[in-house]
């Protein structure tokens, strides 16, 4: 008999546990079946599976009645087959409430996550370093959060799977002639899901498959206390499946105490519109799962995410229609980028409403009606016949945490409020990733996560710095940026100066017949040091880690106009640019300074 997490003496509940392992002497089917069928009979094995061509079983029991050692031997019990390593288990998830070891202090932990991604995992691992006992409980997307399940990994292979069929139907040369392309919407989606699915399992779970210290946990997480979380099935449910406390030994960095790690995202914000709750709208979470092709979307927002979805689809042979409620596309950037994307966009056929601001939505059979203000105050009527997708920018998610129970700050937007170390209002809780109040990536948010697991327990005293921080949009052609704009310089009263070269201008592009996009830099006029810049070009994600790395390093402009580039790159663009500000390059020879 135990007791349980409220007390109370009671049978044992059911403590799963999933453990891989390598086995030696199969040769096919049968063997994989016979080892299965044997193992299936052994109680306390609740599933098992074995592949004969990876030469690998997982298996999945009740702790309370089998252990590992026990399955190994099983195993090792059927016919010729033999467990290769007796160590190769690998942890997975329950939803049971975890159990610590005796001498532990149940369900006390040195360190809490809350969150399942990018921040969260980068969090664990150095956790684990540090030898700290650690809960990762984790609700709403699955283990890996939004980069990886339905972000980052899923846009970027659709986007990609775009561009080959739009490759396939446009020619930069006049003499090739395209002949069309033949678009299995259905497969590109199953391919998309496995290749989620791979990397699901290999850059999160099985990097943390081993850890000795490290309990992962399915549930939603609330505050009851500042030292203590309640764990219940989901966001929506009273039904309480375990609790999780701090240690109150204190840490290697003089704090008393263990600590909490809030990362748990951001989530689609859905705005407050007539009649949207009721046409059965998509955001991203949704739409890149749809394995049969719309007709055609309406995706309302001309952000980052809006513009990726926008031409993805649209170039998988969907109709795509964007209704922005301000006067460009991407308006967080200068105008010149948001009229470059919008000519292309519009080229492939992609109908732009700039100003339009949707107040009412409507079903009638089949269709969906939108109601919009147009920009000269006057109300029309847009007819969709696929589906709406919402893209009006994230939401941080602290709904449902308890965070008033604990008196944590937020900012007026709702993020939690961190300091360049990732600390909060309360001493022993930190937060990273976009739910706190920092830039919104997943490189970011991994190395927020670390910093903040440095600082509770190591004394590090580790700061965040995004001076030089440089992001990319993965339009055609793709926008990348780093440092600050011009308007951003004259609003910080920095003397400066911009130099932006056309890709007419750059011998890469010109050979390349495509010519579309600038490379625009920003000097300080004092220091001769780059301050920021902005690439506007075909794979100009490329080009922005040097430009970084300038900007990190303080390189003078003078310094990369001086630096020898390939001929015939893109990346001798930047040696242009730079020259531009003292020289017209269109007056030099080719390679000339």
């Amino acid at each position: 008999m135990l007791k349980n997490i409220f007390g109370k003496s009671e049978e044992q509940p059911q403590q799963t546990k999933t453990i891989t392992l390598e086995i030696e002497g199969m040769t096919c089917s049968g063997c994989s079946s016979h080892i299965e069928k044997e193992l299936k009979t052994k109680k306390g094995i609740i599933s098992c599976s074995v592949n004969h061509e990876t030469g690998k079983g997982e298996f999945t029991f009740d702790k309370n009645k089998l252990t590992e050692p026990a399955i190994i031997e099983a195993v090792n019990n059927v016919g010729n087959y033999k467990v290769k390593e007796a160590d190769c288990c690998a942890t997975k998830t329950t939803n049971e409430a975890p159990v610590q070891s005796e001498g532990k202090g149940k369900n006390d932990y040195d360190l809490i996550i809350i969150g399942g991604g990018s921040a969260a995992f980068s969090a664990a691992i150095k956790a684990e370093s540090l030898g700290l006992t650690t809960l990762m409980v984790n609700g709403g997307l699955d283990f890996g959060g939004t980069c990886v399940n339905v972000g980052c990994v899923p846009s970027k292979n659709l986007i990609r799977a775009g561009e080959t069929a739009y490759h396939a139907t446009h020619s930069n040369f006049t003499g090739i002639k395209p002949k069309g392309v033949d678009i299995d919407f259905a497969q590109i989606i199953k391919d998309k899901k496995k290749l989620v699915a791979i990397l699901q399992e290999k850059k999160y779970m099985d990097v943390v498959s081993d850890f000795k210290n490290l309990t992962m946990l399915k549930g939603w997480a609330t505050f009851k206390d500042q030292n203590t979380i309640e764990i219940f099935e989901d966001k929506n449910s009273n039904s309480l499946i375990g609790e999780g406390r701090l240690k109150a030994n204190s840490s290697p960095s003089g704090r008393l105490g263990g600590a909490f790690l809030i990362a748990t995202g951001a989530t689609t914000n859905i705005p407050n519109i007539e009649g949207l709750d009721k046409i059965g709208y998509l955001t991203n979470v949704s739409l890149f799962d749809l394995e049969e092709k719309p007709e055609s979307l309406t995706i309302m927002g001309a952000g980052y995410i809006g513009l990726e979805i926008a031409m993805a689809y649209n170039r998988l042979g969907v109709k795509v229609r964007i209704i922005e409620f301000t006067d460009r596309v991407l308006r967080t950037q200068t105008p010149d980028i948001s009229e470059a994307l919008e000519t292309q966009m519009r080229n492939e056929g992609i109908e732009i409403l700039p100003n339009f601001r949707a107040v009412k939505f409507e079903k009638q059979g089949n269709e969906t009606i939108i109601h919009c203000k147009c920009p000269d105050g006057s109300f029309t009527q847009l007819i969709e016949k696929g589906y709406v997708v919402i893209a009006t920018g994230t939401t941080p998610n602290t709904n449902k945490l308890g965070i008033e129970n604990i008196g944590l700050e937020l900012t007026k937007a709702g993020h939690i409020l961190v300091n360049e170390k990732m600390e909060t209002n309360l001493s022993n809780v930190f937060a990273a990733g976009d739910v706190a109040n920092t830039p919104p990536f997943v490189y970011t948010a991994a190395l927020e996560g670390k910093i903040a697991i440095e600082n509770a327990f190591s004394g590090a005293n580790r700061k965040t710095d995004y001076s030089s921080l440089p992001w990319v949009v993965f339009t055609d052609p793709q926008i990348a940026g780093v440092g600050l704009d011009e308007n951003e310089a004259a609003n910080q009263n920095i003397p400066f100066e911009v130099s932006k070269i056309g890709l007419d201008n750059v011998p890469r592009a010109i050979a390349a017949n495509d010519t579309r996009g600038f490379i625009k830099l920003i000097r300080n006029t004092e220091t001769d040091k780059l301050i920021g810049a902005r690439v506007v070009a075909p794979e100009g994600g490329e080009l922005i880690q040097q430009l970084s790395m300038a900007i990190k390093f303080g390189i003078t402009v003078t310094e990369l106009a001086e630096s020898l580039y390939p001929y015939l790159t893109l990346g001798e663009g930047i040696k242009l640019a730079a020259i531009t500000f003292g020289k017209d390059v269109s007056k030099l020879s080719c390679c000339a300074s």
